[in-house]
């Protein structure tokens, strides 16, 4: 008996998604919420799970495909088996293709030269030999690093291999402990000089489709101002040499520059509180408690997961759901739910070497703080020149709500709590 598969819910006014991936083909085994398919939404990548376990009978979509919210995308033959070995051969690779004369191990081989994607093997615990499906970053690691995937042992969620994991592998396997090549590339076609210059044409991704429209929007839609400041980052770099390794121990999480600001903003937004609202038609919308989004960056793009209660939380919780929001944006398990929301963005360019930006709002938020990369400046301290480790700090605001007295006392709030974290102890 076939049982069609469709596409789930994928949140909040969320209606459609784009086929990203298809996980298995026509005649693979597939067992009961085993994804067989990839979704890519506006937001995150979705599996899509099978109900039962059987064999895949059908794909009715092609990869590139935008699909509805209960559209039917493939049928299951339940409590089918698998195709023999030997079958595989005659098997169509997909929907409307056709195996032909050729074997289907060539046509497979064929395939994969043209889109860089393959298949792989994997032995679990229990020595059966199972499938391991690889996100298209990994897959393009493995191709680069030249290692078998099978060997390695995955860090991410249900064990699922990371970019980082293919890259260790490669690391321990040379010899000589230096940082591994990545395999040498196909030589070019004869008939292509040297000189020639070439172009190519990607389609933009969904996510990456949504961010250029939000951006633009906000752009076109807010009144957007930033100001600035600059922070002197003495006493947090002092306190986190101080106190890391007690702090590690008792927490099992590291002291990082991202607790201190986020616990400097909500302090902040606690007086300025039109940096943490918004405006919805002709009302402005007042929050009593601060989620704070915080962008990171994954392989599909820039999403920003939500740190709730971030003005109840202690430094230690924060920090945690920071790192695990890292983590999951590299395994692209972020869900629907941990990018909902949001009254304040935080924007850390300073880990890929930003000195100084202009962040655009997240909308509807009103407001975004950038941080920057610390490096050392001569400040004048009491009528001398001093070498001092100095950030650049930017509030970008949206003007029809805020004011700019309130966005500069805003952003002099969180510098002073960054320059004396004292501050953030005893509510000033």
């Amino acid at each position: 008996m076939a049982t069609e598969i469709t596409v789930p819910q994928l949140g909040e006014s969320v209606t459609e998604g784009t086929i990203a991936e298809w996980l298995k083909q026509p005649g693979d085994a597939v067992a009961v919420d085993e994804p067989i398919a990839s979704l890519e939404t506006d937001k995150v990548a979705v599996d899509v799970p099978s109900p039962v376990a059987g064999v895949i009978e059908e794909l009715r979509a092609e990869v590139g495909d935008n699909v509805e919210v209960g559209a039917v995308i493939a049928t299951v033959a339940e409590g089918a088996t698998g195709a023999a070995k030997g079958d595989e051969a005659n098997r169509d690779q997909g929907p409307g293709k056709s195996g032909g004369s050729k074997p289907a191990s060539d046509a497979a081989k064929a395939k994969d030269a043209d889109t860089g994607q393959a298949a792989y093997g994997n032995h679990d615990e229990g020595g059966s030999e199972g499938s391991q499906t690889l996100s298209p970053a990994v897959r393009r690691a493995v191709l680069e690093y030249g290692v078998d995937p099978s060997s390695i042992k995955g860090t991410g969620k249900d064990g699922r291999l990371t970019k980082e994991d293919v890259i260790a592998a490669a690391k321990n396997k040379d010899e000589g402990g230096s940082a591994p090549s990545p395999a040498p590339a196909a030589s070019a076609p004869a008939n292509v000089s040297s000189g020639e210059r070439r172009e190519e044409r990607v389609k933009m991704t969904r996510m990456r489709q949504t961010i250029a429209k939000r951006l633009k929007g906000a752009q076109e839609e807010a009144a957007l101002l930033t100001t600035f400041n600059d922070c002197d980052m003495s006493a947090v770099i002092e306190t986190r040499e101080k106190y890391k390794d007690l702090f590690a121990k008792k927490h099992d999480i590291k002291l990082g520059f991202m607790g201190f600001f986020a616990k400097a903003a909500c302090l902040a937004l606690k007086d300025v509180p039109a940096a943490n609202a918004y405006i919805e038609g002709d009302e402005i919308v007042y929050h009593d408690y601060v989620d704070i989004s915080v962008a990171v960056s994954a392989p599909n793009g820039l999403v920003v997961p939500v740190i709730r209660d971030a003005d109840k939380k202690g430094f230690a919780q924060i920090e945690k759901d920071i790192a695990d929001f890292g983590a999951r944006a590299k395994d692209g398990t972020l869900t629907m739910d941990d990018m909902k929301g949001g009254t304040f963005t935080i924007s850390n360019g300073g880990v890929f070497g930003s000195l100084m930006s202009t962040p655009i709002i997240n909308p509807p938020q009103s407001a975004v703080l950038g941080l920057h990369r610390i490096e050392d400046r001569p400040v004048a301290v009491n009528g001398e020149v001093v070498i001092k480790p100095m950030m650049y700090i930017a509030l970008s605001y949206d003007h029809r709500l805020i004011d700019g007295r309130e966005a500069v006392t805003a952003l002099k709030i969180m510098k002073e709590a960054i320059e004396d974290p004292t501050r953030m102890l005893i509510d000033l």
